[in-house]
């Protein structure tokens, strides 16, 4: 009973912390409208950044801060929600 009980729990766990794609593919406008393209250096394509969000639900990518002769390190990571797309910035 305690191995059932303890198998049971380990397997919530794992897919508890899997990534799952979003209810509604994100698309392409849903993308732009974020702004990341004007606001931070991404070297990633959009098509890209919507093949990882639209099979995950999820993607981090390294990028910059597009400040004019400063050079700020940053993960970008964006998240595909029911409310539509967060993008969260943390320092690299």
């Amino acid at each position: 009973m305690m191995r059932i009980l303890a198998t049971a729990l380990l397997s919530l766990i794992l897919l508890a912390g899997c990534s799952i794609a979003p209810e509604r593919p994100v698309t392409r406008m849903e993308l732009l409208k974020t702004n990341i393209y004007n606001k931070y250096i991404v070297e990633e394509s959009p098509e890209e950044l919507l093949y990882s969000l639209n099979t995950r639900g999820e993607v981090v990518v390294e990028s910059k801060r597009n400040i004019p002769g400063k050079n700020f390190n940053i993960y970008l990571k964006l998240l595909a929600t029911a409310d539509g797309l967060e993008v969260l910035e943390y320092d690299r």
